[in-house]
Protein backbone atom coordinates (compact mmCIF):
# COMPACT_ATOMS: atom_id res chain seq x y z
CA UNK A 1 0.00 0.00 0.00
CA UNK A 2 1.18 3.14 -0.99
CA UNK A 3 1.28 6.85 0.42
CA UNK A 4 -1.04 9.26 -1.06
CA UNK A 5 0.87 12.54 -1.96
CA UNK A 6 0.41 15.92 -1.28
CA UNK A 7 -1.66 16.25 -4.85
CA UNK A 8 -4.26 13.71 -4.10
CA UNK A 9 -4.64 15.02 -0.29
CA UNK A 10 -4.53 18.45 -1.27
CA UNK A 11 -7.89 17.88 -3.97
CA UNK A 12 -9.56 15.70 -1.85
CA UNK A 13 -9.03 18.41 1.29
CA UNK A 14 -10.47 20.63 -1.83
CA UNK A 15 -13.64 18.29 -2.28
CA UNK A 16 -14.49 18.25 1.58
CA UNK A 17 -14.41 21.76 1.93
CA UNK A 18 -17.23 21.88 -0.64
CA UNK A 19 -19.33 19.00 1.31
CA UNK A 20 -18.59 21.56 4.76
CA UNK A 21 -19.61 24.74 2.57
CA UNK A 22 -22.82 23.04 1.23
CA UNK A 23 -23.52 21.74 4.75
CA UNK A 24 -23.15 24.99 6.13
CA UNK A 25 -25.34 26.85 3.78
CA UNK A 26 -28.06 23.87 4.81
CA UNK A 27 -27.86 24.71 8.00
CA UNK A 28 -28.28 28.60 7.56
CA UNK A 29 -31.26 27.79 5.18
CA UNK A 30 -33.10 25.36 7.85
CA UNK A 31 -32.57 28.16 10.23
CA UNK A 32 -33.94 30.90 7.95
CA UNK A 33 -36.95 28.63 7.16
CA UNK A 34 -37.28 27.77 11.16
CA UNK A 35 -37.52 32.13 11.56
CA UNK A 36 -39.33 32.20 9.06
CA UNK A 37 -42.28 29.54 10.13
CA UNK A 38 -42.12 30.67 13.79
CA UNK A 39 -42.64 34.24 12.84
CA UNK A 40 -43.59 35.23 9.32
CA UNK A 41 -44.95 38.63 10.25
CA UNK A 42 -41.89 39.89 11.23
CA UNK A 43 -39.47 37.80 9.64
CA UNK A 44 -36.24 39.01 8.93
CA UNK A 45 -33.03 36.89 7.63
CA UNK A 46 -30.80 35.94 10.52
CA UNK A 47 -27.50 38.39 10.46
CA UNK A 48 -24.50 36.17 10.77
CA UNK A 49 -22.27 36.18 13.55
CA UNK A 50 -18.70 35.81 13.12
CA UNK A 51 -17.90 33.91 16.25
CA UNK A 52 -20.81 31.90 16.30
CA UNK A 53 -20.56 30.80 12.40
CA UNK A 54 -16.72 30.19 12.64
CA UNK A 55 -17.70 27.80 16.00
CA UNK A 56 -20.14 26.10 14.03
CA UNK A 57 -17.87 25.53 10.96
CA UNK A 58 -14.96 24.57 12.59
CA UNK A 59 -17.52 21.93 14.42
CA UNK A 60 -19.15 21.03 11.74
CA UNK A 61 -15.91 19.87 9.59
CA UNK A 62 -14.19 18.11 12.60
CA UNK A 63 -17.32 15.64 13.25
CA UNK A 64 -17.66 15.01 9.50
CA UNK A 65 -13.80 14.23 9.25
CA UNK A 66 -14.24 12.21 12.60
CA UNK A 67 -17.38 10.41 11.27
CA UNK A 68 -16.13 9.08 8.16
CA UNK A 69 -12.81 8.18 9.09
CA UNK A 70 -14.63 6.21 11.68
CA UNK A 71 -16.79 4.49 9.76
CA UNK A 72 -14.81 3.45 6.61
CA UNK A 73 -11.62 5.51 6.42
CA UNK A 74 -13.27 7.97 3.59
CA UNK A 75 -14.88 11.28 2.93
CA UNK A 76 -16.38 12.49 -0.17
CA UNK A 77 -12.82 13.84 -1.25
CA UNK A 78 -11.05 10.64 -0.68
CA UNK A 79 -13.63 8.92 -2.63
CA UNK A 80 -13.38 10.55 -5.20
CA UNK A 81 -9.26 10.69 -5.27
CA UNK A 82 -9.21 7.14 -4.88
CA UNK A 83 -7.44 8.00 -1.34
CA UNK A 84 -8.42 6.33 2.62
CA UNK A 85 -7.34 7.54 6.12
CA UNK A 86 -6.21 4.16 7.68
CA UNK A 87 -4.16 3.56 10.93
CA UNK A 88 -0.64 1.73 11.03
CA UNK A 89 -2.41 -1.53 10.22
CA UNK A 90 -4.66 -0.11 7.44
CA UNK A 91 -7.84 -0.31 9.87
CA UNK A 92 -10.10 2.27 10.17
CA UNK A 93 -9.25 4.71 13.05
CA UNK A 94 -11.09 4.61 16.08
CA UNK A 95 -12.90 7.12 17.12
CA UNK A 96 -10.61 8.89 19.65
CA UNK A 97 -7.86 8.81 17.16
CA UNK A 98 -10.21 9.93 14.01
CA UNK A 99 -11.20 13.01 16.34
CA UNK A 100 -7.70 14.19 17.15
CA UNK A 101 -6.77 13.81 13.90
CA UNK A 102 -9.92 15.87 12.23
CA UNK A 103 -9.36 18.62 15.17
CA UNK A 104 -5.37 18.94 14.23
CA UNK A 105 -6.55 18.64 10.56
CA UNK A 106 -8.91 21.73 11.06
CA UNK A 107 -6.93 23.85 13.67
CA UNK A 108 -3.21 23.52 11.99
CA UNK A 109 -3.80 22.53 8.28
CA UNK A 110 -0.24 23.61 7.38
CA UNK A 111 0.74 20.47 8.89
CA UNK A 112 -0.74 18.58 6.18
CA UNK A 113 2.01 20.12 4.15
CA UNK A 114 4.81 18.22 5.25
CA UNK A 115 3.69 15.61 3.15
CA UNK A 116 5.80 17.43 0.71
CA UNK A 117 9.12 16.93 2.11
CA UNK A 118 8.71 13.53 4.06
CA UNK A 119 10.09 10.28 2.52
CA UNK A 120 7.25 8.24 3.56
CA UNK A 121 4.59 10.94 2.74
CA UNK A 122 2.86 11.38 5.99
CA UNK A 123 1.42 14.95 7.11
CA UNK A 124 2.39 15.65 10.59
CA UNK A 125 -1.01 14.63 11.81
CA UNK A 126 0.37 11.11 10.70
CA UNK A 127 3.59 11.63 12.23
CA UNK A 128 2.04 12.31 15.59
CA UNK A 129 -1.29 9.91 15.56
CA UNK A 130 0.09 7.29 13.69
CA UNK A 131 -2.23 7.47 10.53
CA UNK A 132 -1.65 6.92 7.14
CA UNK A 133 -3.40 7.97 3.60
CA UNK A 134 -3.38 5.38 1.37
CA UNK A 135 -3.85 4.80 -2.29
CA UNK A 136 -7.33 2.23 -2.43
CA UNK A 137 -8.55 2.18 -5.49
CA UNK A 138 -11.09 -0.20 -6.70
CA UNK A 139 -9.58 -2.58 -8.62
CA UNK A 140 -11.37 -2.33 -12.18
CA UNK A 141 -10.84 -6.15 -12.74
CA UNK A 142 -13.24 -7.38 -9.71
CA UNK A 143 -16.50 -7.07 -11.03
CA UNK A 144 -19.12 -5.29 -8.47
CA UNK A 145 -21.95 -7.21 -7.07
Amino acid sequence: MTNAGIVSRGLAALADMLVVVVTMGALYLGLVLTALIANPAQFRFPEPNLIFSTTVTLAVSVLYLTACWTVSGRTVGTVVLGVRVVDKRAKSLRIPVAALRAVACVLFPVGLLWVAVDRQRRSVQDIVLGSRVIYDRPNPNVPVR
